[in-house]
This record gives structure tokens, C-alpha cells and sequence, in this order.
């Protein structure tokens, strides 16, 4: 039984991180993960809660600092949820997601393989193109409270670009003047749910406003007051989600002023972005990431290479210039019509893509006898379902390239690929989310028998 009970005071050394970028220590032999501590320090920290295998604690005081702990420069740190590393220097950062990310491999995945490298980034402010700002009951617009869904009202996110700032603002000054209620999760009333605002490389801004409900009040008085606050403003788009959901996005969108989608460059092809298709939030370190999947592919120009989890089709039209045919397979329909508009834009012949579940048209392709050389998978954070590695076997590429977010359904997922005969052969990861604990990876996996 735990012997370590809350509120008590005791003073640690910290060893080493969590995943979550937690300090970790050892008391009474109990492993201890502490809010706030870097590796190295000496720390009195309070008990918050015990657990059987594991207790929480903060940091009450650090009596011998790390000489990689830093100044928080966000006032909101570390209340708000959206950052977890603010307090470490970046180098420790980067140190810190190389160990992640190579602990998962080796705990969860079963090889030693160390990363080749851990790519960082020259931009650690104001890298996001992508925002998404709650809005409470009481029409607070700013960022959930780590592990809740309490909104914590922010006017300046240093995440976000300045631009997104300016438009959630000028929402809600909007939402003041013409007194637009915001959304209540708990009571499932009120009408405005999330402020949704992409941004390209050329400034321009696409907003996106989801409602629980058909309309807002006077939407041309809103179109007015974003465009005199983002002069560069693409377009203003609706979103319905009546749902009781957590979920985002709805099914129906309306164009309110302008276009409905973004156009950006990346890997010096053009994009267009519907709100729901996938894009990667930090467009230069994406670049890097790309081009990172890319040498992995290994591709000649004679190979067929197949896309699971494709969204716009960044990644398949990446390699097509490279490949004699890509083809690509995408669950979300705005994405799959975006990605075949920006085939053709940029007069890419061989290219194609499929609407359905990865699974589904995996197995599909698979019972037709599809032969890919390389097949690439960027999956959502819970990773593949054992189905999607069954299909990629039989379809028996020579080479699995695989983009992950999450580091931990990578490695189980490199077990599950091994039983199938593919031996994780390299790794590298790239910091696309500096000061937060995320990170993505990239692995080539080779079919042994090849």
C-alpha cells in the first residue's frame, strides 16, 4: 500500500521526464511524476495525488535550479493547456522529445534503433497556422485549462499568429455588441462554439465560426468587422454542430463572405484547404518532415506508391514528381475533393484519390491485387487499427513509411508491422510543436524478405 499521502511536503531530485515532459522522481520508492521540475533539480514538491503505481505532485520550490529552467514569458502559463514546456530552455526541449520518442520505440516497440535525428525548429513563436479558440457559456474566448474544458479567456496566445489573435478578438467584440450567446457544454445552449481560423504564408486568413445552430445575428455586420480587422481576409465560412459532441467541426458549412478554402504553398505545390481537411499546423517544419518521408520512400520514379490518411494529398502529391503513380486514400470528403482540385492545379497526371475508411480501401486495393512498392500512412493520434496493417501486408510493399504524432501508437504499431514482417530499419523526428510535449516522427519499415 502507498505510503505517501496528499499534501505532504517532501524534497526530491529529479531524474528525468514522462512523456507529458512531467519531472519524474522516486520517493519511498514510489515513482512520482512532478508539474514543473526539470531534470537535475532539487525540488521541494507537494503530494497532489497517490495512485497505486504512482503519485502526482507540484513544485513548491525550486531549491537547486536546472541551468536549462527559463522564465515563462506566456502569463497564462502554465494554467492554460495549450503549452506544457514553457519553463525549459529549448535545447532541453529537444533533448527531452528525443528521449520520448526513442523510449516509446524501445519500451513499447520493442528495438533499439535510435533516431537519426531530432529536427528542431528556427521558430518556436507564433508557428501555427491553424487556430481553434472555445467559447464558454459566458461568451469567454481563449483556451482550455489543462485536462478540463474550463475556457481560460486569452487576448494574446504566442502560439498562435498575430492575425488569429486579432480575428478571435474582433469576434468577440462582436459577440459583445450584438450580445451573441456563447456555447454551454453542460446545459447544450447558447449558439457560438469555436472561432476556427487558418492562416497561409501570404497573410491571407480563412475564419471559420461553428455554431449550435443555422445563422448568427447579423452576419454581414461580422464579415464587415473581420475584414477591417484582417484587411488580407480570404473568406468567412459557418459551420453547423448541433451535436452533443466534442468533435469540432460539423457536416454543413456555409460561405458567409469570400472562399470557402485557403490556398498555401508547401513543398512548392499549391494547396487548397477546405476547414476540414488535414493540414500540418507548422507549414516549414512540415517542409521538413516531407522531405524527411520523402528520402525514406526511397522512390526511383518507377515505383506505384499508395497514401493512407491523405487529407489534402500533401504527402502523395510530394512524391508524385517522383514516382510514376501515387494514389491516395482519405475518409474525409472536403479533403478528398480538395486534394484532386490540387492534383490538377498543379498538373499532376499521376495522381488519384479514393473516398473511404484507410482500413476499407486498403483491403479493397489489396483484393485487387494493387502492387505498391511504397505505402505511407499519416494516421491520426490513435494510430492504425490492426485491420489497416493486415491490408498493408497483403498488398506486401517493399517499404512502409510511417508519420506519426503520437510516438506510443508508433511503436505499438512497429510490433504490429513486425509480426507482419517489416523491421523498423530508420527514425528521425521533427519538432513541428515547439513548447508543447508533441512531436512527430517519421520510421521506414522494410518487408525482411525483400
Amino acid at each position: 500500500m502507498p505510503t505517501l499521502q496528499k499534501n505532504q511536503i517532501h524534497t526530491v531530485t529529479i531524474d528525468g521526464y514522462s512523456s507529458e515532459g512531467l519531472g519524474v522522481c522516486r520517493i519511498e520508492g514510489q515513482v512520482v511524476f512532478v508539474h514543473g521540475a526539470l531534470r537535475g533539480e532539487v525540488c521541494a514538491v507537494r503530494i497532489l495525488k497517490v495512485l497505486k503505481r504512482a503519485a502526482f505532485a507540484r513544485t513548491e520550490q525550486v531549491l537547486s535550479p536546472s541551468p536549462e529552467r527559463r522564465e515563462t514569458d506566456c502569463p497564462h502559463f502554465p494554467a492554460c493547456g495549450g503549452c506544457q514546456l514553457r519553463h525549459m530552455s529549448y535545447d532541453e526541449e529537444l533533448r527531452f522529445k528525443r528521449q520520448k520518442v526513442e523510449d516509446a520505440l524501445r519500451r513499447i516497440g520493442g528495438t533499439e534503433i535510435a533516431l537519426e535525428e531530432m529536427i528542431g525548429s528556427a521558430e518556436t513563436m507564433r508557428y501555427r497556422n491553424k487556430s481553434q479558440f472555445p467559447v464558454d457559456g459566458a461568451g469567454q474566448i481563449g483556451f482550455y485549462r489543462a485536462r478540463s474544458h474550463q475556457v481560460i479567456p486569452i487576448s494574446d496566445c504566442l502560439l498562435q499568429s498575430e492575425t488569429a489573435n486579432a480575428v478571435a478578438a474582433a469576434v468577440g467584440r462582436y459577440m459583445e455588441q450584438y450580445r451573441v450567446p456563447g456555447y454551454d457544454e453542460g446545459a447544450r445552449r447558447g449558439l457560438l462554439r469555436h472561432i476556427y481560423i487558418r492562416t497561409n504564408a501570404a497573410g491571407q486568413a480563412l475564419v471559420c465560426l461553428v455554431v449550435n445552430g443555422k445563422a448568427l445575428p447579423e452576419e454581414e455586420a461580422l464579415a464587415a468587422m473581420l475584414q477591417k480587422c484582417c484587411p488580407n481576409l480570404a473568406g468567412v465560412v459557418l459551420n453547423v454542430n448541433t451535436a452533443d459532441t466534442n468533435v469540432i467541426l460539423g457536416r454543413e458549412y456555409r460561405t458567409l463572405r469570400g472562399a470557402g478554402e485557403l490556398t498555401d504553398t508547401l513543398c512548392g505545390h499549391r494547396f487548397a484547404l477546405s476547414p476540414a481537411a488535414f493540414y500540418q499546423v507548422n507549414r516549414a517544419q512540415a517542409e521538413r518532415l516531407y522531405g524527411k518521408a520523402l528520402e525514406y520512400a526511397g522512390l526511383a520514379g518507377t515505383e506505384t506508391v499508395l497514401e493512407l490518411y491523405c487529407g489534402a494529398g500533401t504527402i502523395t502529391l510530394t512524391m508524385a514528381p517522383h514516382a510514376r503513380r501515387v494514389l491516395g486514400a482519405e475518409i474525409v470528403p472536403e479533403a478528398v475533393a480538395n486534394a484532386r482540385r490540387n492534383a490538377a492545379d498543379n498538373g499532376i497526371a499521376n495522381a488519384e484519390f479514393f473516398l473511404g475508411d484507410a482500413g476499407e480501401v486498403a483491403a479493397k486495393l489489396a483484393a485487387e491485387r494493387l502492387h505498391a512498392h511504397v505505402v505511407v500512412v499519416d494516421p491520426p493520434r490513435k494510430g492504425l487499427g490492426e485491420e489497416v496493417v493486415e491490408a498493408i501486408a497483403r498488398i506486401a510493399p517493399e517499404r512502409v513509411v510511417y508519420v506519426s504524432c503520437d510516438c506510443a501508437t508508433l511503436a505499438r504499431d512497429v510490433q504490429r508491422f513486425r509480426a507482419a514482417g517489416y523491421a523498423m530499419q530508420r527514425a528521425a523526428a521533427v519538432d513541428l510543436f515547439p513548447r508543447t510535449a508533441h512531436v512527430e516522427t517519421v520510421v521506414l519499415l522494410q518487408r525482411e524478405n525483400s
